[in-house]
This record gives structure tokens, C-alpha cells and sequence, in this order.
């Protein structure tokens, strides 16, 4: 399978199963689209009659090029089979996957009510609720024992406003650093802030023991003061901005991502993107709004094109502002064309209700933090594991090779199957597909590829 395109200025052809990419001229391109239907002599002829009038142009080019293709397609860069697609799945499912990764909500509880919020302003439609130490522990505890061999293990400090219990998110780091050693494991951090409760303390202790953070900031002041109020009705901008700018001054080379949510009311979300590049950020991620159809700031069909050409407008500019030594990191964009598709990324995806579980104040289990207080997803407790198991095995096959939706789709190495938890929010079904979702994700891989065959070209 091949995915043809044109974008700034690039003739682009995707080789998806070996993941080979080739930057081609006009006539190499329109071969290309011909070869595997028409006849040689069909292809020398249409050619001709379109580029003949070119002094570069002639039979002999065309054989050339023909004799091009064949050489690639022979090398397994072009026109490449999908090896493993009869074996991949059956191999996959009797593969027994170890937990790497929790979700700890250690608040159910924001001190922001932003109106779009999917967890219903950090209730996750339940009660508020912080998370104790006892049960952050045997949530660490859990993590261990069902960890096998694996030695790095994540652990998400999430919300609500983890923020809101501060203490304890500092307690169980403590006692993690403290387990390392005897059970031979690495704990990576990563908390998920609104920057209310942002204050040097949390700096300090961040920077030293976060392996990331991710700062939520929609970009631009009328933009991000919309919907990312208080609850008395005020807008965060003015208040998180130079806490935001001051934790990454600080922050070094530590990782760290802005990250922001563009809805039905910014379409122009580039512009959101390059405002906060301007105020000094320069690891930047922004995400579409997921929320049900007829809510105002929801995403509609008649806004993908204008959403299409934003991702273009954000590829451009980006390799403009690399030429100019002022280069930002947008999340999407990051890819390996280099290391080709890995096999167990493109089974698994996220890893979620198998590698990684969401973890309630109480200690209750969850595939993901979207699906959090939804009963019929609870999959047991920390101190009595995986209890529902069926759910686990359900989860361990939803992936690209099970949904036939993606079976034709040229994007499918890249995607594992897309978000679970939006398939199952947009069509009822985790093995279902969330469209939208689909072509979004679509747009901005051909867009991350473009930007690596233009760097690829640069000179150096």
C-alpha cells in the first residue's frame, strides 16, 4: 500500500508497510499513482502526452524512472506487503501484557470550572474526592508486583487538580524513591497542572523529581479566559501565564509540554499555538476538543477544512521558524521515520486497561482516566487487582488488527487503532471508530511527514 500527496511544494509518496518515504518530481509522481493499474506502455504514452512538451521529458526518462520503481519495489521501499497481517493478531493475542503505567487521580476535586471539562470540572460525575496516602501506596505497591521484569515504570499525578494535594502527590514520590532499590525499578513522573496552585515550592520539587509536566494553557488571553474560568466566573490567563513562564525558566532541560484544547470557537488554533511559542514556550501540544455533538464549543463537520489547512499553516511555520533559530516542538509532529513502525506500538497503541490503568481517590481500577466512574468499565481495585478480567482481554484486542475500519487505512502503523476511549464515546464501542478523530489525526501525519523530508533536505 502507498499514500500519495502534495503539500508545500512536496511530492510525496508513503510506502506504509515499510514506512520508506520518497520526495518525487511531477512525472515520477504520476507513475507512481499508475503503476500497480496500467500497463507500461499505457504509462509511457499518458505521459508523454502530459509532459512530452518538457525538453526533459522523452521515452527513455519515463523507462528510467519505470526501471526506478522497480528496483525500489524489488528492495521492499515501494509497493511493500503487509507481512504480518495474517499472523500479527492471533501472535499478539497470546501475549500476556505486564503493567508499566498508572494514572493516579489524586483529586476529584479543580479549583477551575472549565466549562468543556470531560471530567465534569474534576468530579468525574461522581463526588469530590481527595486521593489518601494509604491508597496512593498500595497503588505503588500494585504497580510493582504487576510490573514482571520491566524496570521504568510511569506514574501520572492527574485530576481534577492534583495540585490540591500536594502533600501526598510529594509523600508518594517519597515512597516510591524509597522501593527502587529492593525491587530494581525506576519511577518516571509526570504531573498535569492548571498553574493556580503553581508556586516555587511545587518549582523545586518538580523540577527535581518530575520526569515531565504538562501545563494546561489554551493560548491566546480571550481564548484560554472563555472557557477556563473560575468559579467565580474569571478568566486564568492573567494568572497562570507568568507562573507557566517562570516554571519553565527554571525547568532547564527537564521535559515539560504546554498543553492546550482548541474547540468550535478557535478553529484558528495555529494562532493559539504561535502566541504561546512567542511568550517563550517551545514544547507545545493542542489537542481537539472531544465533547458531545451540540455543545456550543463543539467541532463540527464544516470545520475539518478549516482545520486541515491550520495543520498545514502550523507545518509551514514551523519550518520557518527552525530556518530562523527560534524552532518549537509541536507534540503531533514528533515522529521517527527513521526507525519504522514498531510492531508492539502498532498492536497495543496507549496500552490502556492492560499496560496502563487509571486508579479513583478510592482506589478503584480503570482502563484509562476516560473512562473513570463509568461502571460498566471498573475492572477491580488495587488490593484485589484486575478482578474483571474480561474487560482486560477486551482491551488487549482492541487494536488496529481488530478493527476492520482500518484494515484500507494508510495511517494504521501510526495510530494503533487511534483512542479507545473516543471510538467508544463516538460510536458506543471501543472497537468502534471515532471518525473525526480519524481525519484529524490523518492531516497532521502527512504534515509530520513533510516537515521530516524538508529538514531531511536542508543542507547541514
Amino acid at each position: 500500500m502507498i499514500h500519495q500527496y502534495k503539500l508545500n511544494g512536496y511530492n510525496i509518496v508513503l510506502d506504509v508497510y515499510s514506512g520508506s518515504v520518497h520526495l518525487v518530481d511531477e512525472v515520477a509522481y504520476d507513475i507512481i499513482a499508475l503503476y500497480e493499474t496500467t500497463p507500461r506502455a499505457a504509462i509511457v504514452a499518458r505521459m508523454l502526452a502530459k509532459y512530452g512538451h518538457r525538453a526533459d521529458v522523452d521515452e527513455g526518462e519515463i523507462l528510467a524512472c519505470l526501471e526506478d520503481i522497480d528496483a525500489l519495489k524489488a528492495a521492499g521501499k515501494l509497493f511493500s506487503q503487509d507481512l504480518w497481517k495474517d499472523v500479527e493478531q492471533e501472535a499478539f493475542a497470546h501475549t500476556k501484557p505486564v503493567l508499566k503505567a498508572l494514572c493516579l487521580h489524586v483529586a476529584h476535586t479543580c479549583n477551575l470550572n472549565c466549562q468543556y471539562c470531560f471530567a465534569s470540572q474534576g468530579r468525574y460525575h461522581g463526588d469530590r474526592a481527595l486521593m489518601p496516602f494509604e491508597v496512593g501506596k498500595q497503588a505503588l505497591d500494585f504497580l510493582i508486583a504487576n510490573s514482571g521484569s520491566r524496570v521504568n515504570l510511569e506514574v501520572d499525578f492527574f485530576g481534577g487538580e492534583p495540585l490540591m494535594n500536594w502533600q501526598v502527590v510529594k509523600d508518594l514520590v517519597a515512597y516510591a524513591r524509597s522501593q527502587e532499590a529492593e525491587h530494581h525499578k525506576n519511577f518516571r513522573f509526570t504531573l498535569t497542572t492548571n498553574g493556580v496552585l503553581l508556586d516555587d515550592e511545587v518549582t523545586e520539587f518538580c523540577n527535581r523529581e518530575m520526569h515531565n509536566v504538562v501545563l494546561s494553557l489554551d493560548g491566546r488571553k480571550e481564548v484560554h479566559d472563555r472557557l477556563r474560568k473560575n468559579y467565580a466566573g474569571q478568566g486564568s490567563y492573567d494568572l497562570i501565564v507568568p507562573k507557566f513562564q517562570r516554571f519553565v525558566q527554571q525547568r532547564g532541560d527537564r521535559d515539560y509540554y504546554i498543553r492546550g484544547t482548541f474547540t468550535h470557537d478557535n478553529t484558528d488554533f495555529t494562532n493559539d499555538i504561535f502566541h504561546m511559542a512567542d511568550l517563550g514556550f517551545t514544547e507545545l501540544s493542542m489537542e481537539p476538543v472531544v465533547s458531545p455533538p451540540g455543545e456550543p464549543w463543539a467541532l463540527t463537520e464544516e470545520d475539518l477544512p478549516v482545520l486541515f489547512e491550520q495543520y498545514e499553516i502550523l507545518a509551514r511555520e514551523m519550518l520557518k521558524r527552525e530556518a530562523e533559530g527560534r524552532p518549537f516542538t509541536f507534540y503531533h509532529y514528533m515522529l521517527d521515520l527513521e526507525g519504522g513502525p514498531c510492531l508492539h506500538k502498532r498492536m497495543s497503541g496507549c496500552g490502556s486497561g492492560t499496560e496502563y490503568l487509571a486508579v479513583t481517590p478510592w482506589g478503584e481500577l480503570f482502563p484509562c482516566h476516560q473512562f473513570v466512574n463509568d461502571p460498566a468499565y471498573s475492572m477491580g481495585d488495587v488490593w484485589k487487582g484486575v478482578t474483571n478480567t474480561t474487560m482486560g482481554e477486551k482491551f488487549h484486542r482492541c487494536n488496529v488488527v481488530a478493527n476492520p475500519a482500518c484494515r484500507d487505512c494508510w495511517a494504521r502503523l501510526y495510530c494503533a487503532g487511534g483512542c479507545a476511549a473516543n471510538a467508544y464515546h463516538a460510536s458506543g464501542d471501543i472497537n468502534g471508530t471515532y471518525e473525526y478523530g480519524c481525519e484529524l489525526f490523518k492531516k497532521r501525519i502527512e504534515c509530520a511527514i513533510m516537515i521530516k523530508a524538508a529538514q531531511a533536505g536542508r543542507p547541514r
